[in-house]
């Protein structure tokens, strides 16, 4: 299997500067464990990126260093053209960083939490109250502003914790698992929200547990495994990294069965035929799994080869690795739940 769909290669400082993000070799270790081990990376602006990894992979160091938080051991990384090492207050006046645990203090209003990042991003009075009724009303909060934000849902505190990351206007946020812990509804909303903030022009680097959400948003996504990314690409071609993929066709009538396998020397044996203890057929249903890619041009080839052998299926149905197979393959996890990879 490759390693990686995108080879990725040390790249020249044009290229850098021309990157929303771009990282060359980066590095990190805490001890005698290394975390990052050598990470390139280049996100074009106004896209969406999303690192996946298991718990530990270092997705949160990652972003920890592009955010000037910590400093990496080695190696170069570039955030809205501004080198992480020298020049950390150009990158920290480009970005928000929305992290795993919620920035919001529940002691206070929402309206108020609004108002603290006003101040703390230096806005007059007047202005720092006309961003935090717009963000308010843009996150839908407007209702809720003079309560109490520890009386918000967990759907309400994050959208008021982007909302407050926005007071600066960053041109690049980091989102850290925005949506742990989220009910499925809060969970597309806030969907919504990376989407609309894409089509204003804002990159967005994304680390989550749901795979779902980076085949959901993603232009491009990295796997991130001991300390290396094992792959990079679209969501389409990291699945065609995986082998598995098949086409199933299903018939009703056994002598078309019969046909159809004598003919396809490449097929599997009929992976359903179930019948009752007296041994009659319960569900009359054969089927071949043809091995496939699930490109359009093998998928008209098995279409016309039905047509030529006049064999016609009742039914067809494609099967293609998703992102669960393709994060298993690459990480060897088997211990955590698909749906909840971090």
């Amino acid at each position: 299997m490759p390693s990686s769909v995108m080879p990725t290669s040390r790249r020249g400082e044009d290229s850098q500067s021309s990157a929303a993000v771009s990282t060359v070799g980066l590095r990190k270790s805490y001890g005698d464990k290394t975390v990052l081990d050598g990470i390139d990376l280049h996100i074009p602006a106004g896209s969406v990126f999303a690192l996946l990894g298991p718990n530990g992979a270092g997705k949160t160091t990652v972003v920890k260093i592009l955010s000037t938080l910590i400093t990496a051991d080695g190696g170069q990384a570039r955030v809205a053209g501004h080198d992480v090492a020298t020049s950390p207050d150009g990158v920290r006046a480009a970005i928000g960083v929305t992290g795993q645990f919620s920035a919001v203090d529940g002691l206070i209003t929402g309206e108020e939490n609004m108002l603290l990042m006003a101040d703390l991003h230096h806005l007059s009075r007047s202005e720092g109250r006309q961003v935090a009724a717009e963000l308010l009303e843009r996150f839908d909060l407007t209702e809720a502003a003079k309560k109490p934000a520890s009386t918000y849902s967990g759907g309400m505190k994050r959208r008021l914790d982007i909302a407050m990351t926005l007071v600066g206007k960053p041109r690049i946020i980091f989102l850290d698992e925005p949506t742990t812990g989220l009910d499925p509804r809060s969970r597309h909303n806030m969907w919504q929200i990376i989407r609309e903030l894409v089509t204003g022009g804002v990159t967005v680097f994304l680390t989550t547990q749901y795979l779902e959400e980076a085949d959901e948003l993603a232009d491009r996504i990295a796997v991130l495994n001991d300390g290396r990314i094992a792959a990079e690409g679209t969501a389409d071609e990291l699945k065609r990294l995986i082998p598995g993929g098949h086409v199933r066709l299903r018939f009703t009538d056994p002598s078309a069965y019969r046909r159809a396998a004598s003919a396809l020397r490449e097929v599997t044996l009929p992976h359903s035929r179930l019948r009752s203890s007296g041994g009659t057929p319960i569900d009359e249903a054969l089927a071949l799994r043809i091995p496939s890619d699930g490109s359009q041009r093998e998928l008209r080839s098995i279409l016309d080869w039905l047509d030529s052998a006049g064999i016609e299926a009742d039914e067809l149905t494609m099967h293609t690795p998703d992102l669960d197979d393709v994060f298993f393959a690459l990480t060897g996890g088997t211990d955590q739940p698909k749906e909840a990879v971090r």
